[in-house]
């Protein structure tokens, strides 16, 4: 991996900069240094049986960036592909996440090797359980919430769950987030994520005297979270001319149908077989003219091989570091605005913060009241990122990093006084 892909490298190089702006121009090194590198990084191998009764092990990472306020709060991957730098970064940008919408969470992240499709269930269920097993006495509602992530479920979530409730003794619900409704769910969470990310594009628009009614919208790699913000924003009379899934893009200048597009995503089936569309790869697809793009697969999406090409005015990152850094600048330049992954994909963070406050106190909102403390929060974290900058003369990633970065120095002087 180079070192401008490098997904640590970039996010120390975000905060580095917003360290900059935020001291004039002359960062603080001692306060850089205090939050650009995780405070722990743990390594853990996890024997478990398999159905055929041979053990195999599994190696965990586990990432904690700070501690300032607890609980340490993030998503468990279950996924064979993993750098340390990658969970690194994922734990500090938690952080930060957590930070710019102002709820008191810590960023941490837990990955485990395995390719889950190659378990069986009851593998899973093992390895799920066994997990647990061993890192109990470092989770809990007080101390590290795990939530899903890449490749884990509600269901797995359960177990994790029931397992750390048999070896506390108690039912315990808020030491997992992401469960059932059956077991503790908050209402409204499995579209909090495009509900959010509407929230804050709708609000940014009204800050800039602007209204998504009548905007062509390209959404790139549409999966379950994303065919609902696909909905979301063609219910609020916006145009999509362009969307894709894992495999191909369809576009039309025109527009589309979302309601034949959710039909064949229902049937399992690929957006590349409706009809009177263009088709096209993901890649070429973020090149097509519209106003907002919606890149919401990969990292490292937009660089400098296609940057140049982008026709969009505004870009909304609903996946993680889909522009590689350099090319803020660059497009904060050709007046391209863009709402950065730290605020726009934060709605499940801040319903899973929902969740866990609702589990602890066995008290549960309903879906109005949830979608009303989300589009609350929202405003409050729109218009924060947006003033600061304005003030500093940068781009919204920037400002969002500086309104984080101060309120985690903030908690860190008021208990270290460094």
């Amino acid at each position: 991996m180079t070192d401008k892909l490098n997904p640590f490298l970039n996010a120390r190089r975000q905060i580095k900069q917003a360290c900059e702006l935020y001291w004039n121009c002359k960062a603080d090194i001692n306060q850089y240094e205090l939050i650009s590198s995780p405070k722990r990084i743990i390594e853990i191998n996890i024997p478990v049986r398999m159905d055929n009764w041979i053990i195999k092990t599994f190696t965990w990472f586990r990432s904690q960036h700070n501690n300032a306020r607890w609980p340490f709060k993030w998503g468990i991957r279950f996924h064979q592909d993993v750098s340390r730098d990658e969970v690194k970064a994922l734990s500090m940008w938690m952080t930060f996440k957590c930070a710019v919408i102002d709820i008191p969470l810590w960023g941490g992240k837990w990955w485990i090797i395995v390719n889950p499709k190659e378990l069986s269930k009851w593998e899973l269920e093992r390895l799920s359980r066994w997990y647990v097993r061993e890192l109990y006495k470092y989770i809990g509602p007080e101390l590290d919430i795990p939530a899903p992530d890449v490749n884990t479920t509600p269901q797995i979530m359960t177990w994790m769950m029931d397992e750390y409730s048999e070896l506390v003794w108690k039912y315990s619900p808020g030491s997992f987030t992401g469960k059932p409704l059956t077991s503790g769910w908050s209402k409204g969470r499995w579209r909090a994520t495009a509900q959010w990310g509407f929230y804050v594009l709708e609000e940014i628009l009204k800050l800039e005297k602007d209204e998504i009614k009548w905007k062509k919208i390209v959404i790139q790699w549409a999966g379950n979270a994303w065919l609902t913000m696909a909905d979301i924003v063609c219910k609020a009379w916006a145009i999509l001319v362009g969307i894709s899934d894992s495999k191909w893009g369809i576009y039309n200048e025109k527009g589309l149908f979302i309601d034949k597009i959710l039909r064949l995503k229902e049937e399992r089936k690929s957006v590349i077989e409706y009809l009177d569309a263009e088709k096209l790869n993901n890649w070429d697809i973020l090149e097509k003219e519209c106003d907002i793009l919606i890149p919401a697969a990969l990292e490292n999406q937009i660089t400098e091989k296609n940057a140049d090409k982008i026709k969009a005015k505004l870009i909304l990152e609903l996946a993680n570091w889909p522009i590689t850094p350099e090319w803020d600048e660059i497009l904060f330049k050709k007046d391209v605005m863009v709402i950065p992954d730290i605020l726009a994909n934060s709605g499940w963070v801040m319903v899973s913060y929902f969740e866990q406050v609702q589990n602890n106190i066995n008290f549960y909102w309903e879906e109005e009241e949830v979608d009303m403390k989300l589009h609350k929060k929202i405003t409050h974290a729109a218009n924060a990122v947006y003033e600061i900058a304005k003030q500093t003369n940068t781009h919204l990633r920037n400002g969002a990093y500086i309104v984080a970065m101060k309120r985690v120095l903030d908690a860190m002087k008021d208990r270290w006084e460094f």
